[in-house]
C-alpha cells in the first residue's frame, strides 16, 4: 500500500502535514459545521445537494447527510461549493470549536 504526504497550507501559512487517513472527530466537528450553517439558513439536505450538484459535485442528499456526522470524506471540489453556497468562510467551515 502507498502512503502519500502532503503539506498542508491555509490562508495563515503551513499547518502540518497530511498523510492521507483523516482524523474520524475532525470530520466530526467539520460536518457539524456545514450542518450548522446550511441550518442557520434555513436550507434543507436536498436543496444544498442539489445546488452541489448543479456545481457540478456527483454528491446526493444521503451522502450530504454522511458529511454532515462525519461518515464521508468531503473532496476539495465539494468544500469550495459549500463555501459558496452556504455563503462562509473558510475559517468558518473549519472552526474547531
Amino acid at each position: 500500500m502507498m502512503s502519500i504526504d502532503l503539506k498542508i497550507f491555509s490562508p495563515k501559512g503551513y499547518t502540518g502535514i497530511w498523510s492521507g487517513v483523516m482524523n474520524p472527530e475532525y470530520e466530526k466537528l467539520f460536518g457539524g459545521n456545514i450542518r450548522r450553517a446550511r441550518e442557520a439558513r434555513g436550507m434543507t439536505q436536498e436543496q444544498v445537494a442539489a445546488k452541489l450538484q448543479l456545481g457540478g459535485c456527483d454528491i446526493t442528499r444521503s451522502a450530504l447527510a454522511k458529511i454532515e456526522v462525519g461518515q464521508r470524506h468531503v473532496y476539495p471540489d465539494e468544500i469550495k461549493l459549500l463555501k459558496e453556497i452556504l455563503s462562509v468562510s473558510y475559517d468558518e467551515l473549519f472552526n474547531q470549536n
